[in-house]
């Protein structure tokens, strides 16, 4: 029963965190809506969408959470507040519409697409731009289609890599209850991605492709790309480079994926964190007696052996600060980390640990705390709420105060959370 009580302590305080994320909502609905300019000073970034997600009733949403019948593509610019005005890492979102382009990201353009004019559009943007590199995004769980677009749109400005920008988007609910359906979207979305990714290799205006995968976006990525491995016998060659942050997913099967791609598989780069409470929560969802992939100790055995015999390159962001109280987004939200990704991917150069610059503040932590934590969270919120994104906060209040008051209720019942983990998962 104390230890009850104390997993009630420590949930009920996450829980707290998480409700004070939730607050903080505020972006309104359509950002996707076009403004008429831009204003000096302000940058610009021109991106190519491919999604499976259906159209939104809202034109200013473009497209829902919901699964569409056949990939769709975008022909997207977003402008970003002029450097001097915001910090690197960060999203900008507007408080009310149309938004100020002097302080906001706002969208210049949204106009959607067949797949011949994608095509050409790439083309054309290869062309008058002299950029030959592509960069692949999959975005995590919890993200709204415009998450996606801001985030890339940030993504690519920060690292200032020199790639023509390919978003691909999944369905996300864009809710933190929704683990369940984002995991199975993936799912639903693997052959897409394995399509794009393979007409993008077969494009000869392309020189070379990186895909930067975050959180679950990593689960569609490797089965993507396994599926491509065992249909054609191997990996598109263009396909250069991987960079998979923080990503959700089994390390068994992780291992399956990296075998199947066989030995000429794309250069991997590995963006691990131990006090990534998201993943650890993810770990107590599926039940898994393994660590996700995203939160491993890259220097105990066996994954320092395994990662050196695999060639994967490690970058430990442990004792960096998240921008996210969960610690699941810190590949995006750190100056240093965004300015490394544009140098390192813009010069084909792999990502470790030694080449960073950083190693007074890249350390090893134990995996323990992180599972303690996670632990923690999972019994008291369910498990879906706790696996979020860190942009992605506008469902959060709602949702967690009424999960708040289902767990004072139990508490008042006395239930000892220890050993009714179905009653605190609210009967999943």
């Amino acid at each position: 029963m104390v230890m009850g009580v104390l997993v009630r302590g420590r949930s009920l305080g996450i829980l707290l965190v998480a409700i004070g994320l939730g607050a903080c909502a505020g972006t309104p609905k359509g950002v996707l809506a076009p403004v008429a300019a831009t204003v000096p000073g302000a940058s610009k970034v021109d991106m190519l969408v491919a999604t499976t997600r259906k159209t939104a009733a809202n034109p200013g949403e473009m497209y829902s959470g919901d699964r569409g019948p056949a990939l769709s593509y975008a022909d997207i610019t977003v402008s970003i507040p002029p450097d001097a005005i915001r910090q690197p890492g960060t999203v900008q979102w507007p408080k009310e519409l149309p938004g100020n382009p002097a302080t906001d990201f706002v969208t210049l353009k949204a106009e959607t697409l067949e797949r011949p004019e994608a095509a050409a559009r790439l083309r054309r943007s290869a062309a008058r731009t002299g950029k030959r590199n592509v960069l692949v995004f999959v975005h995590g769980f919890n993200n709204r289609f415009e998450d996606a677009v801001y985030r890339f749109a940030q993504i690519v400005h920060d690292t200032r890599a020199d790639v023509v920008p390919v978003l691909f988007t999944w369905p996300s609910r864009g809710s933190v209850l929704a683990y369940g359906y984002d995991r199975e979207s993936t799912n639903y979305s693997r052959n897409a991605l394995e399509g794009v990714l393979r007409r993008l290799a077969q494009n000869p205006e392309v020189g070379e492709i990186t895909v930067l995968a975050h959180s679950m976006g990593n689960w569609l990525v490797l089965e993507s790309l396994r599926q491509m491995a065992i249909r054609d016998g191997k990996v598109a060659p263009k396909i250069r480079d991987v960079v998979l942050a923080a990503p959700d997913v089994d390390v068994d099967l992780a291992r399956e994926a990296f075998r199947d791609m066989g030995p000429g598989r794309p250069r991997l780069s590995l963006f691990v964190s131990q006090d990534d409470n998201a993943l650890a929560v993810s770990r107590l969802v599926w039940g898994s007696s393994g660590a996700r992939l995203g939160a491993i100790d890259p220097s105990t055995e066996p994954y320092r052996s395994e990662l050196a015999r695999e060639n994967i390159a490690v970058l430990n962001l442990t004792a960096m600060k998240g921008e996210d109280a969960l610690n699941h987004g810190k590949f995006a939200g750190s100056p240093q980390l965004v300015a490394l990704l544009g140098n390192r991917l813009a010069q084909g150069q792999t990502i470790t640990d030694s080449r960073v610059g950083l190693s007074d503040r890249i350390v090893q932590m134990t995996a323990g705390a992180a599972a303690t934590v996670g632990t923690a969270a999972g019994l008291a919120v369910s498990a879906p709420v706790a696996v979020v994104d860190a942009q992605s906060r506008e469902t959060y209040g709602e949702h967690l105060r009424n999960l708040g008051q289902g767990i004072g209720d139990t508490a008042e019942g006395a239930v000892d959370l220890a050993t009714a983990p179905a009653r605190a998962l609210g009967g999943r």
